[in-house]
């Protein structure tokens, strides 16, 4: 569900209440942790998102360069919570060191699609790994992993 916010606190604001404390609990953890490596924070894509700022990769996104090149979202889906974590999909050693992770952290199954991680029950988000997870990669990582991506052709990124 895209939204209209103008702001993050304005997107949370509009969430159905059962919402609202886990997507501000998973922007408090993701704001704390990327800013402090040089992650911006807005609205992108209609959702809570998290990306490299023009002054450290003036390029942007490849498919949108007037867009600053994206690196994690959260959204409030119909069905569900998700995070949009680039890296994850982009790194298979991240891929697989968060596979490996997500068990002794929760007892939900772990449901990723191509692009998303999801979870319909909002209780069972593993904060602790997701906190882990968003400092183990600064700005300056993500550009050089994207940058090696789209050399390879791998354009998911």
């Amino acid at each position: 569900m895209r939204s209209e916010a103008s702001t993050v606190d304005d997107y949370i604001k509009e969430l159905p209440q059962e919402r609202q404390e886990a997507i501000a609990k998973l922007r408090t953890i993701f704001k704390k942790e990327l800013e402090a490596l040089g992650f911006e924070e807005g609205m992108g894509y209609g959702m809570i998102s998290y990306w490299v700022p023009y002054s450290l990769y003036p390029e942007g996104y490849h498919c949108k360069p007037q867009q600053p090149l994206p690196f994690l979202s959260i959204a409030s889906q119909k069905n569900y919570i998700a995070i949009y974590h680039l890296a994850i999909y982009a790194d298979e050693a991240l891929l697989s060191w968060f596979t490996d992770e997500y068990p002794k952290y929760t007892s939900a199954k772990l449901d990723m699609g191509k692009s998303c991680i999801r979870f319909k029950n909002p209780s069972l988000i593993p904060y602790d790994l997701f906190e882990i997870l968003a400092r183990k990669i600064t700005a300056t990582d993500w550009i050089k992993q994207y940058e090696k991506n789209r050399a390879m052709g791998r354009h998911g990124a």
